[in-house]
Parts: structure tokens; sequence; C-alpha cells
């Protein structure tokens, strides 16, 4: 049976560093599960792989899509799976790396967009607000568009709650998708997730907005405007671009954009590690068990070679 590796985590845990060492020990390529790195031109924003770091394997979506363009979970599934398996056609390992829960559903479980309504604009605005602010706010957001059908969808079953929004918006009849929890058949999945405790968490994140606007963060936003982005395209709603916009706009100080990039990312660092906590048959490997990374590295690739030894 085929294998992929996928190296999931919440922002800032190390996922980049850590699918590289894994894809080099096994002679394997890294596929972005992110949504933003797939933006190209933003660069600082999405922490996208540096030149140096994309120079030690290869790294597929990233920097792949024009942020002006709609994009869609849909569409990443398409793109991915054909990465897959020009990968696995040249003999190599295919490792997800990323931390966009959306995207990673749709390669490890049996998802038929076939049927969905084809409004990619919208659905990708309503991904975009399930991975910004979470299940609920799209439940309630349903509560207000179909009640009935919210009454029957549970609010963790996002992929339900997004199909019957674009139905209640659009007026298409709502056609439901299989069941997704049948895994997909295309390959064996071998899962690891990564955690630090807490608070070193939300110090690297921290430290990661202040290495940003170091970088020129501000600068980048300021450039995407000028090259006719605006608050209204999805890929300027994601977190690091939205606030900096707020900015701009005089809503807020540079120093209080700031710190709500730091507060955002905490808070999303805490949705994904609930949505990745809800896969059962990933492995998790905590960060601070080790002395340091190379540690934690040798370990965790140690624990793959007896995973695909023994499946």
């Amino acid at each position: 049976m085929r294998q992929i590796i996928v190296v999931a985590g919440p922002t800032a845990v190390g996922k980049t560093k850590y699918a590289i060492e894994i894809a080099k020990a096994f002679d394997g390529e890294v596929v972005s599960c992110d949504s933003m790195q797939l933006y190209k031109y933003m660069d600082i924003g999405s922490a996208k792989p540096t030149a140096e770091e994309q120079a030690q394997v290869k790294h597929w979506l990233v920097d792949e899509i024009d942020p002006k363009d709609s994009f869609s979970v849909a569409r990443y599934q398409e793109m991915a799976k054909a990465c897959i398996e020009d990968i696995f056609s040249r003999g190599k390992t295919p490792v997800i790396g990323g931390g966009t829960g959306l995207y990673l559903n749709s390669l490890l479980f049996e998802m038929d967009f076939s049927n969905a309504p084809q409004d990619d604009e919208l659905r990708q605005t309503l991904e975009n607000e399930a991975e910004l602010f979470g299940p609920e706010y799209l439940h309630n957001k349903l509560k207000e568009a179909d009640p009935v059908a919210a009454e029957r969808i549970h609010p963790n079953n996002i992929k339900k709650v997004i199909r019957a929004l674009e139905g209640a918006i659009s007026g298409n009849t709502i056609t439901d998708f299989k069941n997704c929890q049948e895994k997909c058949k295309d390959y064996d999945t071998i899962l690891i997730g990564l955690t630090r405790n807490r608070a070193e968490l939300y110090d690297r994140i921290n430290l990661r907005v202040d290495i940003m606007v170091e970088q020129g963060l501000f600068e980048e936003v300021e450039g995407l405007l000028q090259m006719g982005l605006e608050e209204a395209d999805i890929s300027m709603k994601g977190i690091g671009y939205k606030e900096i916009i707020g900015y701009f706009d005089g809503l807020y100080t540079k120093e209080e954009a700031i710190d709500l990039i730091k507060k955002n990312s905490r808070h999303l660092a805490k949705r994904q590690l609930t949505w990745f906590r809800r896969y059962d048959d990933m492995t998790w490997f905590d960060i601070n068990d080790y002395e340091n990374d190379e540690a934690a590295i040798e370990d965790i690739i140690k624990w793959v070679q007896a995973q695909k030894t023994n499946r």
C-alpha cells in the first residue's frame, strides 16, 4: 500500500522544519497543506518556507495562486492529489505539511465535491470564516439563514454546515456528500501531530509575529494593496493581513495591530489543536519532552520507520 506522511499541528509549532527533515529521511517531497502559503506575493505573513528551506527538498503548492483568484478546498484537493501522484510516480514519499484542517480532511477522507454548488467564491469565504473564527461562528450563521438545517447538522460538521449555508444563500438544492468518516482509499496515511506546552507555543507565536514585522510585514501588506488587492479579497482576510489593513484604515495603531495579530494567531492555534485532536489515528509528539528539535526529529523518524515496516 502506498503511504503518505502527514505532519500537522498548530501555527508556529515548527511544522516546516520537521516536514523537511522527515522528507529528507524518507526520500520525500513536501506538499503544503496551508491555505495562505498557496498565494503568490504573500511571503512574510504566511510564514512561507524560505528559499533555503525549499532548496533542501522540493515543496509543492507554495506560490501557486494569484491572491486575486478564488480558491476552494475542492480545488486544493484536486491539486494536492495530483502532486501526490506525481511524487509517487517517481518512487518518492509524499510528506503533507501544514495546519489547515479543511484541506487535510480533503486528503484523508473520501470527499466528493462533484455535486456541490459551484460558487467557489462563496465557498472560499465560508471556509475561510470556519478557519478564522471556528465552527460555532459558522453554525450561528446557518441558524439565521436556515434554522431547520442548523437543527439537524452538528456545529462540528463544518463540511455540511458550509454546504447548507451555500444552499441557503444561493438557493441551490443541497445534495449530501457521503459521510466524511470514510477514509481515502488511495493511500495509507501515517499521521504525526506536533505540539508544545501552551506557554512556549504562545511565546513562539509572539516572537514570530515580531520577526515578521521586522522583516517587513506592514510593507508587504501595503504592496499588496497597491497591486489592487482589497479587504474584500479572501486572501487578505488571513491573520496578519486583515489586522494591518485595519491599521491602514485607521482602526488601530501599529502597536494595536501587532497585538491583534498575536492574539488572533494564539486563538488560531487553539482551534487547530482542537481540530487535529479529532483524528483518532494521529500520534502526538510533544516537543517539550525532548532536549531539542534534533532529538525530537530523530525519535519521530525512528517511529515513522517502525510504522512503515509494520504496516
